[in-house]
């Protein structure tokens, strides 16, 4: 099993599955730097001809393997891309390595073989062209691949967070206009009108209000805070006549941050977490609280959970994360603890969205 991990490891590091590059190029690379670069022939025959290539395989599946071996180390430990400039310093000083520990070892073999004279014609300067062509080769090939390698990676990840993106929209919205919330809204409504019609007309206009922005915002992947904070108020509003004195809701948000955006609907799935997961009761009372430190915003609520069958599947949170991952390299954090549950969001400037997109 250790083994499989590693090979695992060092494909996923080189970007593909090179065995048949191994199978099939090493022994045609040695087959033909011979013809190439030393003026060899085939007119005496392949037998003839065994002798020159048995001793530029030798070479070729040297350079290629240890090439390898120093690509892969080297990879492994700058992987990032701002490491880019560091990585290529590293593989030419490897490349050279490379090339000075196979010819001393090779010199040795061919000396322990009795072939340590040049054929005729034939200098050291044809030698080592040879030796670099095929360091450059393997290095050439395996640093292609790895940039297409990481260019479709890039792609993909970009279209799967574009993808998630979509889908935790719709999911926002979703809980937003789902049955419940409506049909808690109706109900609080039916009761309000009879006590106090005016009070209805509000509470008519904040849910109209409620459906407009979300209807507004749908093709918007990030919103100005103040925009979003305007949208919680009216929202907090029909909380606030459903559950009364038994909610209590607190925004501490100055003035100079209200500029900065986040992703739409995010403070209400964290609002609605909050109340569907939680007792909300006169000897219970729930309280939600936003804030901003540091050019985060922070939401939490005290921890009271309701009794559920079920697990919470922890999706609106999910979706949340995703949605700020695509423009943004700050993470959203989650701190549960005996008695709170905190969740930070990161404010988004303008110029952080551009870096994403690109």
């Amino acid at each position: 099993m250790a083994k499989n991990n590693q090979y695992k490891s060092a494909r996923e590091v080189i970007g593909f599955d090179d065995t048949w590059t191994l199978i099939i190029g090493i022994p045609v690379t040695s087959f033909l730097v011979p013809l190439i670069f030393f003026d060899a022939s085939l007119s005496d025959g392949l037998i003839a001809y065994l002798p020159k290539w048995l001793i530029s395989f030798m070479y070729t599946i040297s350079y290629w393997i240890l090439t390898r071996a120093f690509i892969i180390y080297i990879r492994q430990r700058l992987p990032q891309y701002n490491q880019s400039i560091k990585r290529i310093i590293f593989t030419v000083a490897s490349i050279i390595l490379c090339f000075i520990i196979v010819n001393i070892v090779m010199d040795v073999v061919q000396i322990c073989l009795d072939i340590h004279e040049h054929p005729p014609g034939i200098t050291d300067f044809d030698y080592h062209a040879s030796s670099f062509t095929i360091l450059l080769l393997v290095s050439t090939l395996y640093e292609s691949v790895y940039i297409y390698y990481r260019w479709k990676k890039s792609i993909l990840e970009a279209e799967q967070l574009r993808r998630e993106n979509v889908e935790s929209q719709l999911e926002g919205l979703k809980n937003q206009v789902n049955p419940h919330f409506l049909f808690n809204s109706l109900n609080t409504l039916a009761y309000i009108i009879p006590e106090d019609p005016e009070r209805g007309v509000k509470f008519v206009q904040k849910l109209s209000k409620v459906y407009r922005y979300i209807l507004e915002i749908r093709n918007q992947q990030l919103i100005v805070l103040n925009e979003e904070l305007n949208f919680l108020n009216a929202y907090n509003f029909l909380l606030k006549e459903r559950f009364g004195e038994n909610l209590n809701i607190t925004l501490d948000i100055p003035g100079d941050v209200r500029n900065y955006k986040i992703v739409p609907l995010s403070l209400q799935i964290l609002f609605e977490n909050a109340i569907k997961h939680n007792i909300i009761s006169s000897e219970d009372p729930l309280l939600i609280e936003a804030w901003v430190e540091a050019d985060r915003l922070f939401i939490r609520n005290n921890l009271q959970r309701k009794p559920q069958v079920m697990n919470s599947t922890r999706l609106g949170l999910q979706n949340i994360k995703n949605r700020y991952a695509f423009f943004t390299n700050k993470a959203v954090t989650i701190t549960e603890t005996n008695t709170h549950f905190i969740v930070s969001l990161p404010l988004i400037l303008l110029t952080e969205k551009v870096e994403a997109a690109v």
